[in-house]
């Protein structure tokens, strides 16, 4: 008796095409940039156009959900990403580790730039615009000071936005230890 064994190839999905846009990377409102949107929340479609944030970019570029191109039309690296990346956002290295840390984890992790903060996470299961977001999240290197006066700021953003502060910090080996602050009325 002889045996077949037959592999079945798994439907490739298509990756997502973008352009490295300034500070964004910007794509057209297709099948797949709408996929990555409904089911991670990933970009935000404004206009007809989906735009990633550059962490949100660098994450799925190493999923390998999207392509990115420079304004010539060729295709990013991801060392040529990063090092575009780094001129725009000096700490772009550390945010991008929280970012890609708390993603692996389950969470949706947005840019929180009108509360003041680098990001604002929601809860596992929770999409943005079914609930607000638990945290409000700030990446650090662990070689970074903060003043009392800097912490209490940001703990002040948390308190008011109602959500609780989260530093996330990065050390060399870019593991990454996270605090949560909150208040408490004695």
């Amino acid at each position: 008796m002889e045996i077949m064994v037959v592999k079945e190839k798994k439907p490739r999905t298509k990756k997502v095409k973008a352009m490295f846009s300034r500070e964004k990377i910007i794509a057209e409102d297709t099948s797949e940039a709408r996929s990555l949107y409904d089911q991670s929340r990933f970009g935000e479609l404004q206009e007809g156009k989906f735009y990633y944030s550059l962490v949100e970019g660098l994450y799925l570029i190493e999923k390998k959900k999207i392509e990115v191109e420079d304004g010539k039309k060729k295709k990013l690296k991801i060392d040529d990403f990063i090092k575009k990346a780094r001129k725009i956002e000096p700490n772009f290295w550390i945010r991008y580790v929280v970012f890609r840390d708390m993603r692996d984890r389950g969470y949706i992790i947005k840019t929180a730039l009108k509360f003041g903060a680098d990001f604002r996470v929601y809860d596992r299961g929770v999409k943005p615009g079914q609930d607000h977001a638990k945290w409000i999240l700030y990446p650090i290197h662990e070689a970074t000071t903060l003043t009392w006066y800097e912490f209490s700021a940001k703990n002040r953003v948390a308190h008011s936005t109602r959500k609780n502060l989260l530093i996330g910090i990065v050390d060399d080996e870019n593991d990454v230890t996270y605090y949560s602050v909150s208040w408490t009325r004695p």
